[in-house]
């Protein structure tokens, strides 16, 4: 069980920290709400500690401790961690999944460019379409079709907040858009960041990632009537409330640079709404090429990983363990550095 403590303090965290996915929970029932918030808060606190830190290397070797914490059943004395190791208890969350966000944030201290739109994708998969799988196994859904669809609309989210964070992301250093898509468009990366714009090229740029994500959030509805019927109401509302944000980057001519796209609340009660109305009409089993599509092949893994559950064993890929084992070598080399400076030798 979460300590309501715990969980109050996640509901805030979230309420403050992701408002779409807050209006989107509002529509769950209780006992699945209740774990969403602590997942989603989290994951949500770990991003800010890895995106917000001039250390970001310090911030994802903390997570990985954290994270050994949470699954050794000694979470760190913090109210999100007690209450995600109070879900990962309740539902037998496959470790691999968390880690595989681990990897993601550790893709970001990294400092990673992508050079194609797969690679792009390999990166939300870790950072959303985890989630989203996560989300699926305490709904106690392990169906690999359900999983692939959830996986799809985690994609589809993550290649949203690309498209919105464009300029935010530029004026921070970070690039996200595919690095050949520079190259077709004959723009430099590094001028791009050095003065980002929103010339013709890159609001083309910001409308072919919406419309790879348009066709994700189309897949991702096949898979809501596999979920608990109580649940697709809210699961709808994801879609249509992170779908309105890419429509409001649409509307502003695809310019993330000068403007930040917003919806409104009227806009996100309306979206509620419907999606109220669609998960109560949708089907319980829809038969469908669409729900039977092989999952993109940067998130099979997380679909494996998830449909196994506790029969799958645990443990880093090599890759992961080489990147932190990179980073912490960097990590201790600063702090030799730092040590070796003097009061009035800097």
């Amino acid at each position: 069980m979460i300590a309501p403590a715990d969980l109050e303090h996640c509901r805030e965290a979230i309420r403050n920290g992701s408002r779409s996915f807050h209006a989107a929970s509002l529509l769950m029932p209780r006992r699945v709400r209740d774990r969403a918030l602590a997942l989603y808060a989290f994951c949500r606190l770990a991003d800010d500690a890895v995106d917000e830190q001039a250390d970001k290397t310090g911030a994802v070797l903390r997570l990985r401790d954290r994270l050994d914490a949470v699954f050794a059943g000694r979470p760190a004395d913090a109210p999100a961690d007690r209450a995600f190791a109070g879900v990962v208890a309740e539902t037998d969350m496959p470790r691999a999944l968390p880690e595989a966000l681990l990897e993601g944030f550790a893709w970001d201290a990294d400092g990673r460019r992508y050079r194609t739109l797969s690679e792009v994708m390999a990166y939300a998969a870790r950072v959303a379409a985890a989630v989203g799988a996560m989300m699926c196994v305490l709904m106690g859904v392990r169906d690999r079709h359900a999983l692939a669809r959830a996986c799809d609309l985690g994609l589809a989210m993550q290649l949203t907040n690309i498209a919105r964070d464009v300029g935010e992301d530029a004026r921070a250093g970070r690039l996200y858009l595919p690095l050949d898509w520079f190259e077709e468009a004959g723009i430099g990366p590094d001028d791009f960041l050095g003065a980002p714009r929103a010339v013709p090229e890159v609001r083309r740029m910001t409308r072919r990632i919406l419309a790879r994500a348009a066709d994700l959030y189309a897949r991702s509805e096949a898979g809501i009537p596999r979920l608990p019927p109580s649940c697709r109401p809210a699961i709808f509302a994801a879609r249509h409330c992170y779908g309105a944000i890419g429509g409001a980057v649409a509307r502003n001519g695809f310019d993330s640079i000068g403007r930040r796209a917003r919806t409104t609340g009227a806009r996100k009660g309306a979206l509620l709404a419907l999606s109220f109305l669609r998960g109560a009409a949708s089907p319980v089993l829809p038969l469908s090429a669409t729900l039977y599509a092989r999952p993109e092949p940067e998130v099979a893994f997380l679909v494996e990983a998830a449909a196994c559950g506790a029969a799958k064993p645990a443990g880093r890929g090599e890759a992961l363990l080489s990147l932190l084992a990179d980073l912490e070598a960097r990590d201790r080399e600063r702090r030799r550095a730092a040590a070796q400076v003097r009061p009035g030798t800097a």
